[in-house]
């Protein structure tokens, strides 16, 4: 018995639509007739799409052959150049107090032990008093052993004065080594007014100056100012987490820079940094570069080209891989207009090519524009 479904009048037509179609394709299989896909396409029983000769579909179609190829010798990534950190010195007061004088500027070259900073602080000229009263007490100590044993010597004194003494002064000499470690911490140059000179750490450049005569220092945690030496810099390439595998110490590489125009500079990749950086997904390979004229400047735009040594394989458009149900598939052609839906396995994507690993023979034709058309759902 026919059961009856009842529509609203303005779904009627639609529902008469989809019935007849529905009755229509039952009864072209009960007949034997091949169905027809949305897209005009002839699906066969063993799963074939054969496009009609009479289909625009041809014209949208392109059909090529998979071929061996060798892969990408040279990956291109971003980059930047920056100093190396173990050349960039930030110069911290070691006490509170005030700036006496400056006397550098930023971007000014300096040596090693050069005067950057006169400070005035009470905490120098604690220190310097604490050495002074700590050499007077070693003084005294010495004094007192000495005449200690003399004493003893002529007969005249215990041993535990002579101990007592020589415990005094064992004291007083930890005491003047404690002083003057004290002194040394803050500056190899202090005076008893509380003057306190820092210099230079090393050859290099005034990077950055926060600081003016004046001043009154009260955040040690605040550098006054910064020295780096870029005589060598570091070119940071950020590589892609999808290309990390091809990317090794030893790698040469080649550096361009867009401030430069052609200007070409050899380098290896030293090190390459194992965690991903979260915001941008990508990892670091550090490859050192001479710059004895300081021409590569921190922060400057760079383009780092990696040399691969990567085998060659079967490679094709990605324009050919459709998803099909979380498999990669292609349509390869298996008579003339004729295609099937093949699952391959790949390995990894260069510029508009992907590399296949299996799935897929040499020679084989494929859909390489258009196969989204072919709908065998």
């Amino acid at each position: 018995m026919m059961k009856l479904v009842f529509v609203p009048l303005s779904g009627r037509r639609a529902m008469r639509c989809a019935v007849f179609s529905t009755l229509l394709a039952m009864a072209a299989t009960s007949a034997g007739v091949p169905a027809f896909a949305a897209s005009g396409v002839v699906v066969g029983k063993d799963g074939v799409l054969t496009v009609p000769e009479q289909s625009p579909l041809r014209q949208r179609l392109q059909v090529t052959a998979a071929e061996w190829s060798a892969p990408r010798d040279t990956l291109s990534v971003p980059g930047s150049i920056m100093a190396e950190p173990s050349r960039v010195v930030p110069v911290f007061a070691p006490v509170t107090g005030r700036v006496a004088s400056v006397a550098v500027t930023s971007g000014q070259h300096v040596k090693r032990g050069q005067v950057l900073v006169t400070l005035l602080s009470g905490d120098t000229a604690q220190a310097t008093t604490d050495e002074t009263k700590a050499k007077a007490g070693l003084v005294q100590a010495r004094s007192a052993m000495q005449r200690a044993q003399e004493v003893k010597q002529a007969g005249g004194a215990a041993t535990k004065d002579v101990e007592a003494a020589r415990a005094l002064l064992s004291q007083a000499e930890a005491e003047e080594r404690r002083a003057q470690a004290r002194l040394a911490a803050l500056t190899d140059q202090s005076g008893g007014d509380g003057t306190l000179v820092l210099r230079a750490p090393m050859d290099g450049v005034v990077a950055t100056l926060a600081t003016a005569p004046g001043v009154n220092i009260t955040d040690q945690t605040v550098a006054l100012l910064t020295v780096e030496d870029i005589s060598e810099v570091w070119a940071v390439a950020n590589v892609a987490e999808a290309d990390g595998d091809d990317v090794h110490v030893g790698q040469p590489v080649a550096v361009t820079l867009p401030a430069r125009d052609g200007i070409f500079i050899p380098g290896q990749v030293s090190a390459v940094e194992p965690d991903l950086h979260a915001d941008t997904r990508r990892m670091r390979a550090i490859v050192p570069l001479a710059n004895p004229d300081e021409d590569l400047k921190p922060n400057m735009f760079a383009t780092v080209a990696i040399q691969l040594k990567q085998p060659p394989g079967l490679m094709v458009p990605q324009s050919a891989l459709l998803m099909n149900n979380d498999r990669v598939t292609v349509f390869v052609e298996v008579a003339p207009w004729a295609f099937k839906r093949r699952v391959v396995t790949i390995s990894y994507d260069e510029g508009e090519d992907t590399q296949v690993l299996s799935g897929l023979k040499v020679g084989e034709r494929i859909v390489t524009r258009g196969g989204v058309l072919l709908n065998d759902d």
